[in-house]
């Protein structure tokens, strides 16, 4: 493991301290489509993101013309043929013909690295649980207490609980948990259908 040290010096004392040059670097994987219209696609990636690529946009940005391996995707019917493989985008209606390891022309799909669709998108709003805010509202009337006295006792802020309570953010399961089950004196029932 890399690291190195760093040496402070403060009024004659001196202090080494040693620092990790080791990050976790996350490679952004796209873990499903959400939706494809025209030539745009709606993904989440694995950071819980959802996230949207213009590809009529990214064709026209790099140029794509005749005998380019993206040019069939210019047909919103190839388009729509996109699949996920490999925690990416795949078309293999669109193929490319690579050398395999002894030389044999091999056909694969056309794919673009998750990488470079993180960098081309640009995030979505988060549609939060539908009804959440107003369920987790008449729970806190019926119960009598205040934004501030639930924020308080689930150890969060009342700017968050408004903000909650109006659909205007997201929530984590851990927090929402605190809310309901810590301010709220509820359970939560997570159920998937």
């Amino acid at each position: 493991m890399g690291q190195y040290q760093t040496s402070l010096v403060d009024a004659g004392v001196q202090s080494t301290k040693s620092v990790s040059m080791r990050k976790s670097i996350r490679i952004p994987r796209i873990l499903k489509i959400e939706a494809v219209k025209g030539h745009t696609v709606q993904v989440m990636f694995n950071n819980g993101e959802s996230r949207l690529l213009d590809f009529k946009q990214l064709f026209k940005q790099w140029r794509v013309k005749t005998g380019s391996p993206e040019y069939v995707l210019l047909d919103p019917v190839a388009f729509k043929k996109v699949k996920l493989r490999n925690g990416t985008l795949s078309w293999a209606n669109a193929g490319i013909t690579i050398p395999d390891e002894n030389g044999k022309p091999l056909k694969v799909p056309y794919e673009i690295g998750p990488d470079v669709l993180y960098q081309a998108s640009t995030p979505t709003t988060n549609v939060p649980l539908p009804g959440l805010g107003a369920l987790i509202r008449n729970e806190r009337i019926k119960a009598g207490i205040t934004q501030g006295a639930l924020a308080q006792r689930s150890g969060t802020s009342r700017f968050y609980i408004s903000r909650l309570e109006n659909n205007k953010t997201d929530v984590e399961l851990a927090t929402l948990r605190k809310i309901v089950e810590a301010g709220l004196g509820k359970k939560i029932k997570v159920e998937i259908e």
